[in-house]
């Protein structure tokens, strides 16, 4: 998959409703960017930090779809930390997602996301993830 399809496929849910955009679907690296707007501000004016982790999970999610290995049929989030070091109120943050840990039963990825204009770090981000298989039949 590449980015187009990790875009089309985020229309219609929480990435696409956002305005996510993915840039890039590597198997060592994911990167998007989100234009800071009024609807993602906090009522104090301020990039709301649930915004900011969105971006960042999103990334490390794709990247997590992008080396699921053979026999997987998806994952779920089982942990998630942010540090948040800084904010925006206007331009673009973006992010890059990189494994850490690429298991055959979990994953591990860090995200980095920064504000374009002055490149100062918005957050620094770790999530795990769970890969998922098919279960067999009942009684098979």
């Amino acid at each position: 998959m590449n980015a187009d399809d990790f875009n089309r496929r985020g229309a219609g849910h929480l990435p696409g409703h956002l305005g996510i955009v993915v840039r890039r679907v590597d198997r060592d690296a994911v990167h998007a960017e989100l234009l800071v707007r009024q609807e993602l501000m906090a009522p104090n004016g301020f990039l709301h930090a649930g915004s900011v982790v969105t971006l960042a999970d999103t990334c490390a999610g794709y990247g997590c779809v992008a080396n699921l290995p053979e026999g997987a049929s998806g994952f779920t989030t089982i942990e998630l930390k942010s540090n948040h070091l800084g904010t925006a109120r206007e331009g673009t943050i973006e992010c890059i997602a990189t494994p850490v840990h690429l298991g055959r039963q979990t994953q591990v990825w860090d995200s980095v996301v920064t504000h374009r204009e002055s490149g100062k770090t918005i957050a620094l981000f770790r999530c795990t993830q769970m890969v998922l298989f098919p279960r067999a039949p009942v009684g098979s």
